[in-house]
């Protein structure tokens, strides 16, 4: 065979969901994901799991803030879900970086509003928000996670690789549209969490954007782009049950909104502040 034929067969497939909320277009990934996806082997297996089933995957979601918000079937519990979104939002685990002793080489929040460059830690949070109320229609107002310098050695190198943020114009107001760029994603273990604190964080961007022009800022759409988007082998029963409950019940019982889970939130929250 040639160096230039395609053999589509064992070409990974661009797949493509969207929908109005996060669970609905999560839910659609996954299975999407399992059904189309193919099967190939990773890093992490051990000698008798299965490989995975993998794609790389589109997913727009239309109203990032839209009720509901919750997907009851994502693993994990509702007080892990507000720790992880601090964790993103407001790094209460940043202290938990230290490579050196065999801890996190990374945190998100720590990439994005404290990004190590040589002896400087750049927010680039706050850079998008000037570049947007600088030129609102500008294609520059984007973080990255990677280092170059350290990321190609660890373990366990940052999955989300960018953000990217642009303004669009309403009648009334301006619209957000922002979008996430990953290297690799664990679809049912990791992506319903990550939709949930990138959508609040891209909420806070939002209201900051709104202070700073004193004109209101809609969110528009969250779109996300996936180079390995896959469900590990080594959970394939646990997802069989996902897939179970997917098929039982309606979709209106397989979701939450978010004042359903907000006790369980302020449980989170005071349990982190009696922990600091």
């Amino acid at each position: 065979m040639k160096a230039s034929e395609v053999v589509t067969e064992q070409s990974i497939p661009v797949l493509k969901v969207e929908g109005e909320t996060v669970p609905e277009v999560w839910e659609k990934a996954v299975i999407e994901c399992w059904e189309q996806g193919i099967s190939i082997r990773t890093e992490y297996d051990k000698e008798d799991d299965p490989p995975s089933k993998d794609c790389s995957m589109v997913m727009v979601i239309k109203s990032p803030l839209a009720e509901p918000r919750i997907h009851r079937a994502f693993p994990g519990g509702l007080g892990d879900l507000e720790v992880y979104r601090q964790e993103v939002i407001d790094g209460i685990h940043d202290d938990w970086i230290n490579p050196d002793e065999g801890k996190w080489s990374y945190t998100y929040h720590e990439r994005l509003f404290h990004y190590p460059y040589g002896d400087e830690k750049i927010d680039q949070v706050d850079y998008i928000i000037d570049k947007l109320a600088e030129a609102p229609f500008t294609r520059r107002a984007q973080a990255i996670t990677w280092n170059v310098k350290t990321d190609r050695t660890v373990g366990d190198p940052p999955c989300l690789q960018r953000l990217w943020c642009r303004l669009t114009e309403a009648d009334d107001s301006l619209v957000l549209n922002m979008s996430g760029h990953w290297r690799s994603r664990d679809a049912y273990k990791a992506a319903f969490m990550n939709l949930f604190a990138l959508t609040d964080l891209m909420k806070i961007i939002g209201e900051r954007l709104a202070e700073r022009l004193s004109k209101p800022v809609r969110l528009g759409r969250y779109a996300e782009f996936v180079d390995s988007f896959h469900i590990y082998g080594s959970y394939f029963k646990e997802f069989e049950g996902f897939l179970g409950t997917v098929k039982k019940r309606k979709f209106e019982d397989r979701v939450w909104e978010t004042k359903f889970a907000e006790p369980f939130f302020v449980e989170a929250r005071e349990k982190l502040r009696l922990e600091s």
